[in-house]
């Protein structure tokens, strides 16, 4: 079974979500602050992060931003006592492929962390890459490859949210569609989830970005 490290200042927090997962069959270890998070990832590259955002000595964003800079399959959870907007798009940028806002129930954590965990096996065994444009998805490397040789880094929805679109290229794909398959029919989570992945998708995609179209009023299409 997969390991977890949770990375959370409150020891009940920690605790308690630790046990709940243990039930789930998980192993997990933990860290009471951000400093100490990042040094148990180096040390032993668990298959699974689970960050809240505002720790001590360095926050969650922080921690993140430093380990997508050398690990860029494993899934990494936020969990936030803030739920706005620009909360959630800063963490997704930072590097998070989901976020969960306190308080939160048991059985939506194991929905997402099941999902999480599942889409980064898929992503890891796809082994292949293709072209957008110019560019190339690489989904060994985990990241976009731009005609001058820049890379850059793909977090594991936007890794399946490309894939999906690739395999449908020309078709028009429904918000709810692409919500349900890269998120799980049971995300409750903002709809605007999905803008803000295909905009840092279409950020990276640079001079491409203009292949990933909005259809109005319905969803998306890659031409």
């Amino acid at each position: 079974m997969a390991e977890i490290l949770i990375g959370e200042d409150d020891a009940d927090v920690r605790k308690w979500v630790g046990i709940a997962l243990e039930t789930q069959g998980y192993t997990v270890r933990t860290a009471p602050d951000g400093e100490a998070a990042l040094a148990e990832v180096k040390k032993r590259r668990p298959d699974m992060l689970i960050l809240d955002i505002m720790m001590p000595k360095m926050s969650g964003l922080e921690v993140c931003r430093e380990i997508r800079a050398f690990e860029r399959r494993m899934p990494i959870m936020m969990l936030t006592a803030r739920n706005s907007e620009n909360d959630m798009i800063e963490g997704l940028g930072a590097g998070a492929d989901d976020y969960v806002t306190k308080p939160f129930s048991l059985a939506l954590l194991f929905a997402r962390v099941a999902a999480l965990l599942r889409r980064s096996e898929n992503c890891a065994s796809a082994c292949r890459a293709y072209k957008i444009g110019e560019h190339t998805v690489d989904l060994v490397r985990m990241s976009i490859l731009s005609p001058d040789g820049a890379e850059k880094p793909l977090a594991a929805r936007e890794a399946e949210l490309l894939e999906i679109l690739h395999r449908h290229r020309g078709e028009v794909l429904r918000r709810e569609y692409l919500l349900d398959r890269v998120w799980g029919f049971n995300f409750y989570g903002n709809t605007r989830t999905l803008d803000q992945h295909i905009a840092l998708v279409r950020r990276k995609l640079g001079g491409d970005s203009a292949l990933l179209r909005t259809v109005r009023n319905i969803g998306y299409r890659l031409d």
